[in-house]
């Protein structure tokens, strides 16, 4: 069936924070187009160096090229929206646009949670059995793993959006919202809400803490490890690697829960602070994970700074002041 013959909404209208003031629109669109260029840029730049530095096709790298990719689209698929809801106050979305919005928000997150997943179980393969690491760990298997997780990625985001399309959506067609999801979505149909609800929050949760329960697993076993190293030198440089990717797991997963056990748990905090929280959990991680994950490692950093000397020949190996500006 068709939306024309179920619902009386032809469009829908992102409403944003709905208690911010209309003279901080220009300020808060300038932020988010900040944001959404950061992560661009930072993610642009790890995408650039792995197409041309042949030594980066290795299985970590292929894994943070997943992640890499997932983060660029989910945010030129949301942002985008809510820059030009701000800045030409254009909040109106079609229909249909809005629910394929909703699959690629939905479906990107759990693509996400998903490679955080395997990200995990390869730090963990490669901190307790380094040994067998170079075995265990190839380019096919972790291709095979990272093609897996975008196939199932899609499930519960597809199965979401084709319930919801079909509903009868009669009442208000204002989403208090950033963008379109699941839940703001739901709420305006003309139905009963826990038909759909109730099945949607049981797929959140599996996405969330079926990677989540094996990241903590992983990682609880690389401690263990760990602290069995007799060099305090040792147990300082491996907690040192995987220290950044722990902030990054629990930026993206604690806020998520938290936002979802909220809505099922009585919590008094405005439709503006939730709405934060979300842009929070959704823009800091894809901005930040290129300094997690590239900047912080000194083999892609050795590269960057080569291709820096190359183009500014100014500079000076490995000494280089990195506040000299290029002439």
């Amino acid at each position: 069936m068709t939306s024309e013959n179920n619902t009386f909404i032809k469009d829908f209208l992102i409403v944003g924070f709905p208690g911010l003031y209309s003279s901080y629109y220009d300020i808060v669109a300038a932020l988010l187009l900040s944001v959404y260029v950061c992560i661009l840029v930072g993610n642009g730049i790890f995408l650039a160096l792995f197409t041309v530095e042949k030594c980066l096709h290795k299985p970590m790298y292929y894994i943070i090229l997943n992640l890499v990719f997932s983060d660029i689209l989910f945010s030129t698929t949301t942002l985008p929206k809510i820059i030009a809801r701000y800045w030409s106050q254009n909040g109106s979305i079609s229909f249909t646009n809005c629910f394929i919005q909703m699959f690629f928000v939905h479906y990107f997150g759990s693509l996400t949670s998903f490679v955080l997943g395997i990200m995990a179980f390869d730090r963990y393969l490669a901190i307790c059995n380094p040994l067998r690491y170079s075995n265990l760990v190839t380019g096919s298997r972790i291709f095979g793993l990272c093609l897996l997780a975008w196939v199932l990625a899609s499930i519960f985001p597809l199965i979401m959006t084709i319930r919801a399309y079909p509903l009868q959506y009669c009442a208000d067609n204002r989403i208090i919202h950033c963008y379109c999801d699941h839940v703001s979505i739901t709420s305006l149909a003309c139905t009963n809400r826990a038909l759909y609800s109730i099945p949607a929050f049981a797929f959140a949760m599996v996405v969330l803490l079926g990677p989540l329960s094996f990241i903590v697993f992983s990682y609880g076993a690389i401690i263990v490890a760990v602290l069995r190293i007799s060099s305090a030198q040792g147990r300082l440089k491996t907690f040192s690697t995987c220290s950044p990717q722990l902030i990054i797991i629990a930026l993206y997963f604690l806020p998520r829960c938290f936002n979802y056990l909220s809505g099922n748990i009585s919590f008094n905090f405005s439709t503006d602070v939730r709405i934060a929280i979300i842009l929070m959990y959704s823009f800091i991680p894809p901005m930040i994970n290129p300094l997690i994950y590239c900047l912080r490692n000194n083999n892609i950093k050795e590269i960057l700074l080569k291709r820096v000397e190359t183009l500014c020949p100014r500079l000076n190996d490995a000494k280089v002041n990195v506040s000299t500006v290029c002439k």
